[in-house]
C-alpha cells in the first residue's frame, strides 16, 4: 500500500521514466537511456519511501503506541505548561528508509494544533526538537494530556498534519506525513510508564512505547 501523499511524485517519476525509456530505446540514445535508469531508480526509491503498510494496532486503552517509525534517539524530561513538570519526552528519528506516516499514539481529542516556524537542522541533532520548524499537536482525554511534534529536518521541509481542533482521533489513525527524513517527538506525563529504551527501533501505530498506570 502506498501513501496518498506520494501520488503526484510517483506518477511524475513513472511517466518520466517510461518516456525516457521508450524514446531512448527507439532512437538508441545513450543519454536518454542513462536518464531512464536514473529516473527508474528514483521511482523505486520513492515507492519504498511512500509505502504505508497496514499495522496491527494494540487496542487496549492503557497502551501508548509510537507516533512514527524509526529509532529512539532520546528519552528525557521537560517542563510543559499543559502536561506539567518533569514530563517524559521520547524522540524518534526517521531516516529516508523508514515509513514516514505519523500515527495517533492513544485515543484522545485534539485540543490545539499549531505550526511553529524555525530552523532546518539535521533531524538527528537534539537541538532540532526545540529549534526546528514543527507542527505541535496537543491531545487531551479523560486519562491523559500529551503532545506530538512533527519536526522538519535538513531535507524534510514538507509537513502534513491531519489533526484538527476538537477532532477525536483514535489510536493508530493517520496523523500526518513528513517528507524525506525527519523527527517525531511525543511528550506525555511523568506518570506514564515508559516501555522502550534508547536505540530501540519502533513501528508507528504498533510498537508500545508507554502505558498508563
Amino acid at each position: 500500500m502506498l501513501a496518498p501523499e506520494g501520488r503526484i511524485i510517483l506518477f511524475t517519476l513513472l511517466i518520466t521514466t517510461l518516456t525516457a525509456g521508450m524514446i531512448g530505446f527507439y532512437y538508441d540514445s545513450e543519454r536518454l537511456l542513462v536518464c531512464y535508469a536514473v529516473f527508474g531508480l528514483l521511482f523505486l526509491f520513492s515507492c519504498n519511501f511512500f509505502r504505508d503498510p497496514v499495522r496491527s494496532i494494540p487496542m487496549d486503552e492503557s497502551s501508548i503506541v509510537a507516533p512514527a517509525d524509526g529509532k529512539i534517539i532520546r528519552i528525557d524530561q521537560v517542563n510543559d505548561s499543559e502536561i506539567g513538570e518533569g514530563a517524559n519526552r521520547i524522540s524518534i528519528f526517521l531516516s529516508v528508509f523508514n515509513v514516514h506516516v505519523n500515527r495517533v499514539p492513544i485515543t484522545c481529542t485534539v485540543k490545539d494544533v499549531k505550526h511553529i516556524p524555525g530552523k532546518f537542522l539535521a533531524a538527528y541533532d537534539h537541538k532540532a526538537s526545540d529549534e526546528n520548524e514543527k507542527t505541535d499537536i496537543l491531545f487531551s482525554g479523560a486519562n491523559i494530556t500529551y503532545r506530538v511534534h512533527q519536526i522538519a529536518g535538513i531535507i524534510a521541509r514538507r509537513i502534513r498534519c491531519y489533526a484538527e481542533k476538537d477532532l477525536k482521533m483514535v489510536k493508530g489513525d493517520r496523523l500526518g506525513f513528513i517528507m524525506f527524513g525527519s523527527r517525531t517527538d511525543i511528550i506525555f506525563p511523568e506518570s506514564v510508564q515508559i516501555e522502550v529504551d534508547l536505540g530501540d527501533k519502533v513501528k508507528g501505530g504498533e510498537t508500545i512505547i508507554g502505558k498508563l498506570i
